[in-house]
């Protein structure tokens, strides 16, 4: 994604504001990012991306996503009509790799 391409498409919150709440804050959670003009409150699509950002930025990386912006919303669009998550687009976008899902309790592992 570029930094002007939007994360959370329900409130318009691009990658270049996450990136510079991130650095402004330093946020200990992710959940957090909510305070970035609502990113993630809405239809909770963008959450995993969020939880993926935030851990870029906790590891010391540039935050970003591996996916196209049109990927990236035709997914979500897919999301709205069956209610699941083309986790195809989640592991493209980087964000299943996140270490959080790894040692999430309710993934039992």
């Amino acid at each position: 994604m570029d930094a002007d391409d939007q994360v959370c498409l329900c409130f318009r919150v691009t990658l270049r504001k996450i990136r510079t709440y991130l650095r402004n804050e330093d946020p200990p959670v992710a959940s957090l990012i909510s305070e970035c003009l609502g990113a993630g409150t809405g239809c909770q699509w963008c959450v995993p991306f969020l939880k993926h950002l935030h851990a870029e930025h906790q590891a010391g990386r540039t935050p970003d996503l591996k996916v196209s912006p049109e990927r990236y919303a035709d997914a979500r669009k897919g999301f709205h009509t069956s209610g699941e998550r083309d986790e195809g687009v989640v592991r493209e976008a980087g964000a299943g790799d996140d270490p959080d899902r790894a040692t999430d309790p309710s993934s039992g592992q």
